[in-house]
């Protein structure tokens, strides 16, 4: 089984409008829709439609948190949160004729410290039942920056895969404790190494000096372009097909959901490349976030042309 780790769930909520975006003006919806969001909830639903049996965890709260775990019930993904007091955030990701989408992200409720223990031993617990977990997004308030990197080593002693898709502090505390996958990007890449990284080739070296710490896999998401695999194997650059992409948010999600599918089913490097670059593209045609077309995935899987890059070192 699959673990899935969300700590700041959300009821995401997506507009439609006909026109441009206008700040100070009266928008008039075109369509809306709920889902059950955070990022490692778009990791979840992408898992679950992979075929692969999942257990989604983290914290939930109030009307809106029953909401989330209701929305889950209904797509087929079984969960486990600890409840917490407060209510679970709502985020709005607004979408406008002009092709823009223009995100408001709430904080999420205040996690009093006996609740976050609370998780951690129910956590370690659930590690029992799993080979792979996934660790995705933000924090709530009152959880400390060393929640993943406490996460890590309890999945590393334990012998599970432990994937962490983060940024700012919960990254670079998470990384201390050497996780099996991360997805950084150009930015955090170079947070992680304490000075600015400007391009792909500096980006890859990075990535390099973070295999050579212990991290197994890091993998860098060039959106349209693709994604790179550095690891003890070498590097590896996935490209997709071109498509018309309809909504491009929560497609490094899917790409973290396939690749815990293809870790999962013990695929090598460049078939697991292959697949999450696929499902990840299959994910940009559809306005859901965490949703694909089964259809849409093996069309564009044999399409993917994965390359292995070779550098100097």
């Amino acid at each position: 089984m699959i673990l899935t780790v969300t700590l700041n769930v959300a009821v995401d909520k997506s507009y439609v409008i006909e026109t441009p975006l206008h700040v100070g003006e009266v928008m008039r919806v075109k369509t809306c829709s709920n889902t059950a969001g955070g990022k490692g909830l778009n990791v979840s639903k992408v898992i679950n439609l992979c075929g692969e049996e999942i257990l989604a965890t983290g914290f939930t709260g109030g009307f809106n948190g029953a909401y989330v775990e209701k929305m889950l019930e209904d797509k087929g993904v079984k969960s486990h949160f600890v409840h917490v007091n407060g209510e679970t955030r709502s985020c709005i990701n607004i979408l406008a004729s002009d092709g823009t989408s223009t995100e408001f992200l709430e904080p999420g409720v205040l996690v009093e410290e006996e609740k976050v223990e609370e998780f951690l031993c129910e956590f370690q617990k659930l590690l029992d039942t799993c080979d792979v977990v996934t660790m995705s997004g933000s924090a709530p308030k009152g959880v400390g920056a060393d929640i993943y990197a406490r996460m890590i080593r309890m999945g590393r002693d334990k012998g599970v895969k432990m994937l962490l898709d983060t940024s700012g502090s919960y990254l670079t505390e998470g990384c201390k404790a050497l996780p099996y996958l991360i997805k950084p990007n150009q930015d955090e890449i170079g947070q992680l190494l304490g000075h600015e990284v400007s391009d792909e080739k500096e980006m890859i070296e990075g990535a390099q000096k973070l295999c050579d710490q212990g991290i197994g896999y890091v993998i860098l998401s060039l959106g349209a372009k693709g994604a790179l695999a550095v690891c003890k194997e070498g590097v590896f650059r996935a490209i997709p097909p071109k498509i018309d992409a309809v909504n491009t948010v929560g497609c490094g999600d899917s790409m973290v959901g396939a690749m815990a599918v293809a870790i999962h089913r013990g695929m090598d490097v460049r078939e697991m490349m292959r697949y999450a670059c696929a499902v990840s593209a299959a994910n940009a045609l559809n306005l859901e976030t965490g949703y694909f077309r089964k259809e849409d995935m093996e069309t564009i899987y044999p399409q993917v042309v994965v390359e292995q890059i070779h550098m100097e070192r």
